[in-house]
């Protein structure tokens, strides 16, 4: 099928207005999106989609990143990461959001969902031990690696979570979040060259990671002084 009539379809999508009820609105957006992803699995296959998503204009990836969020799996992560570096920030952004959907359905239907149950348990102790039976089941899954990472942080048991992080990373090497979450680690141990390093790899997989370009600058600055009062001593 042609791109024209991919963006045909995205552009029947509703805009959200701001006066509507967050309630009426959401259920609104969503039969919308359940009517384009149908509409968009009748005509297209996902390697189509990747093929729109490198050769098309602006709108075009647009509409294949909103219809990859719903369809793709990992075998379109390279191509949607690739557009974490787009001109355009709306790109980058459906980017971000496409690259989330299809990590955390990586798995099975069921480990899918387990995962969504995981990270929504307060009790971390029990969450902690759910992790280690889908890990088990599913030793493949990044995204198991990267939110039992981001639990461990919670626990302030920052080793293991740079550990889980190091996973997932060698499974997904496009998981800008766990190369940010090992960053976000070693700072909480002080360890400022080596978060240094981190944050420096994180924004060369997601260039425009909020807050991290920024931390990167005060980071350079703390060393930058570390070094001219050692040179002092």
């Amino acid at each position: 099928m042609s791109p024209p009539l991919l963006v045909e379809l995205f552009n029947r999508l509703p805009e959200r207005h701001l006066q509507e009820p967050p309630r009426e609105g959401k259920a609104r957006w969503q039969t919308a999106l359940e009517k384009f992803k149908k509409r968009v699995e009748d005509r297209y296959n996902e390697g189509t989609l990747v093929r729109l998503l490198e050769i098309g204009d602006g709108r075009c990836r647009q509409a294949a990143l909103t219809a990859l969020s719903l369809l793709g799996t990992m075998n379109s992560n390279a191509a949607v990461a690739a557009r974490l570096h787009d001109d355009d920030p709306d790109t980058r952004h459906l980017a971000v959001d496409t690259l989330w959907a299809i990590w955390f359905r990586a798995d099975s239907e069921e480990n899918n969902q387990e995962l969504q149950r995981l990270q929504r348990m307060r009790d971390r102790e029990k969450a902690l031990a759910g992790f280690e039976q889908l890990l088990q089941r599913a030793p493949n899954f990044a995204e198991a690696y990267n939110q039992r990472a981001v639990l461990e942080f919670r626990m302030k048991q920052y080793e293991r979570s740079i550990a889980d992080c190091e996973k997932a990373l060698q499974l997904n090497p496009y998981h800008f979040g766990a190369q940010a979450g090992i960053a976000q680690c070693f700072l909480q141990m002080r360890k400022h060259k080596a978060a240094l390093k981190a944050f420096r790899a994180a924004l060369k997989l997601n260039p425009y990671l909020e807050g991290v370009a920024e931390t990167i600058r005060a980071l350079e600055n703390a060393l930058e002084e570390e070094g001219r009062k050692d040179d002092k001593k």
